[in-house]
């Protein structure tokens, strides 16, 4: 048996100095199995061999040659270097072709390396005074290092930095301890490729014979990272199914007076939409489903027609927004289309309580709130249904606390954040999902112009003929207050400039550092058409619905993702008349310009959605924390899409044929841990 375990310490490890055991420490890196599920952050290819002479200016080479001359000079007064002059071996004979190694104020290498060594060389050549010359390049001695196939004459790892330990040792850590580990110990938790054993993998994604093999490396545990994801969605969906919750739906004259109440028609995939709602609130189980639309869609209609279901089905629906504004939003655009049914609803946040008084026990058929519902004087009387809109302003520990107010409620996730295609299986994998691909008809066409540095003349005229016409308009920049560091306007700056330069008009500031009681008061006055301009931040983001606001004006819109530069403009466009999004930038960055090209291009938010994470990642599609994707460390999203369907397949065999994993304790601990949180 090997001499170590993946889950022993480092301090455990007597080739590993105290020293960089701290040091390792520093970084997270604690244990045998951390330093082994280390990812390379790239590969150097050191095997190929340069023939003499070598050409200047390229990338590094990796030459082997004999050194003919060294010595030590001097420079810039009393400092020194060492220098090597190497020649290629070719039987015996030297070839005139010579590379001069040099190393600076390190003169005692003059003790290791000397006339006659054949030695192994990577470094970058350049001209230097009509000499090929290289400085500081790693370097073996042949014959001399057992250590030679570890970093030269193969493709080598490149790690991220860990502070305090240089590359050639972390390497020579790393195959020490592969070498050394207990194969068993490393074992998967669940073997989903036998023929491909885990210690195998992990040799070949630290010291791969070609890039093929460290790239088939990475896919191995980039799909171990998605089946552990997938295998905990997959129980989740499977223990809510062990419970039997209400039967609602059956009744729907509620429903149907709603719909002839309705000045418009619902689109197709909003009928669509609600047909599957119905049909989950029908069966026996309790419903998780995922309502997903872009901006403007109409998800807040398709939520209202569910929560009448419940209602008529004899329970309390409850509706949970991510801010008391939006949450005031929702409240007033129920009471005006309920409230001549009859319904009553009542409005719980944090500093507002609509029947204060009233408890809700049974008083209130619909109650529409913050994280207010979360409170313990907050109890419901037989809580049926619970809608949260914008999922992943939430923890999943908030949604739990909410669902646990019921007994086992049917549940409606609903997102205006555009989630790729690829990504939802990932991020929602317990959820059924309904997709709201069309936007109503009456809503106005929206222009998106990008603008290089453009002159603030020109845009406040512009702006000024919005308003004359009976418009409102939001400014938003990046930044509250200015900044040291960045030359970026700021919010608080430019107000008192736009107050000046729309003398006339009345023009308001909304920011994240206002008191929550201010930043309502200005939103609603703002709504109520008693402010012309708003100037703001991303406060704006989520969900405030004013039809008159036609015109959006973004500062600095490099400084934002393209999924909140899409949010932002969705709040505009809302009632008829035409609306325009104004991308201001200074144009500097090649990819910034790429990024806001794909937002004048298309205002489907799926494919801009995909373009983020194409050029930023998934993290910023949603948050790294909140979405579950912080510990993929493997996963390559583009390139992995596949993964996640093979994952998905796995995970349920697993299941299938294991339903509470009696006969897989280590997965059972895997997701009890919460290593793997989702949702």
């Amino acid at each position: 048996m090997s001499g170590y375990g993946a889950s022993d310490a480092l301090s455990l490890v007597d080739f590993i100095s105290a020293k960089d055991v701290l040091a390792f420490a520093s970084a997270g890196v604690e244990t045998v199995a951390d330093v082994l599920d280390r990812l390379p952050k790239r590969y150097e290819d050191r095997q190929r061999f340069d023939v003499f002479p070598v050409q200047a200016g390229g990338g590094p080479v990796c030459l082997r040659g004999m050194v003919v001359d060294t010595q030590v000079q001097r420079f810039g007064g009393r400092k020194q270097f060492f220098e090597a002059i190497v020649s290629e071996a070719n039987g015996g004979a030297f070839l005139p072709n010579k590379v001069t190694c040099r190393w600076f104020n390190m003169p005692w290498m003059k003790s290791m390396l000397a006339e006659g060594h054949e030695v192994v060389m990577f470094g970058k050549p350049k001209d230097y005074q009509g000499r090929m010359v290289m400085d500081h390049p790693d370097f073996e001695i042949v014959g001399e290092s057992d250590n030679v196939s570890i970093h030269l004459e193969r493709i080598v790892p490149i790690y991220r930095g860990v502070a305090g330990i240089a590359q050639r040792r972390l390497r020579e850590y790393t195959y020490k301890l592969l070498v050394g580990v207990d194969r068993s110990s490393v074992a998967p938790a669940y073997d989903i490729d036998p023929s491909y054993p885990r210690h195998e993998a992990l040799r070949e994604l630290h010291f791969p014979d070609s890039l093929a093999q460290a790239e088939a490396a990475r896919r191995y545990f980039a799909l171990e990272e998605f089946f552990a994801l997938q295998l905990s969605v997959v129980w989740k969906r499977a223990r809510v199914r062990e419970h039997h919750g209400r039967v609602m739906g059956r009744k729907t004259s509620l429903l149907t007076a709603f719909y002839h109440s309705l000045p418009f028609d619902l689109t197709e995939a909003q009928k669509r939409s609600i047909k599957e709602v119905i049909a989950d609130m029908r069966s026996p189980f309790p419903m998780s489903r995922l309502l997903q639309g872009d901006v403007g869609s109409g998800k807040t209609f398709v939520a209202m027609c569910a929560m009448l279901l419940a209602v008529e089905s004899g329970v309390q629906a409850a509706l949970m927004a991510p801010t008391q504004i939006l949450a005031e939003q929702h409240y007033l655009t129920f009471r005006k289309w309920l409230d001549p049914l009859g319904i009553r609803v009542s409005l719980r946040t944090g500093s507002r309580q609509e029947d204060t008084h009233d408890k809700l026990e049974g008083a209130a058929q619909m109650v529409i709130g913050t994280h207010a519902l979360l409170y313990e004087g907050v109890e419901f009387n037989e809580l049926g249904f619970v809608v949260i809109d914008e999922q992943h302003k939430f923890g999943v520990g908030q949604r739990a606390m909410l669902i646990r107010q019921g007994v086992m409620p049917d549940v409606l996730v609903m997102t205006a954040t555009p989630i790729p295609r690829t990504l939802t299986l990932t991020l929602y994998g317990d959820l059924d999902v309904s997709l709201l691909d069309e936007r109503p008809e009456g809503r106005g066409e929206v222009v998106t112009a990008l603008r290089k540095k453009p002159k603030v003349t020109d845009i406040s005229q512009f702006i000024k003929g919005q308003l004359k016409e009976g418009r409102q308009a939001y400014l938003v920049y990046p930044l509250v207050e200015e900044s040291d560091h960045l030359k970026v306007e700021a919010a608080t700056v430019e107000y008192e400039k736009w107050v000046k330069r729309l003398s006339g008009f009345k023009v308001g500031l909304l920011h994240g550092k206002l008191p929550p009681e201010e930043k309502d008061a200005v939103m609603t006055e703002f709504r109520d058409g008693g402010l012309d301009v708003l100037v703001a931040t991303t406060v704006i983001e989520v969900g405030v619905d004013v039809p008159n606001a036609n015109l959006m004006v973004i500062h600095h819109a490099e400084r934002f993702g393209l999924a909140q530069l899409h949010q932002l403009r969705g709040r505009i466009g809302r009632g008829a008349h035409k609306s325009y999004c104004i991308l201001t930038t200074d144009g500097k960055s090649a990819d910034a310009m790429e990024k806001l090209e794909v937002l004048v291009g298309t205002s489907d938010g799926f494919q801009i959605a995909e373009a983020d994470l194409r050029l930023r990642g998934p993290g910023d599609v949603l948050g790294m924390e909140q979405s579950g994707l912080a510990n993929l460390r493997f996963v390559e999203f583009l390139a992995d899409m596949e993964l996640i369907r093979e994952a998905r397949a796995c995970a349920e065999k697993v299941l299938e044929d294991d339903p509470h994993l009696e006969k897989h304790p280590a997965l059972l601990k895997l997701i009890h841990d919460g290593d793997v949180e989702v949702g």
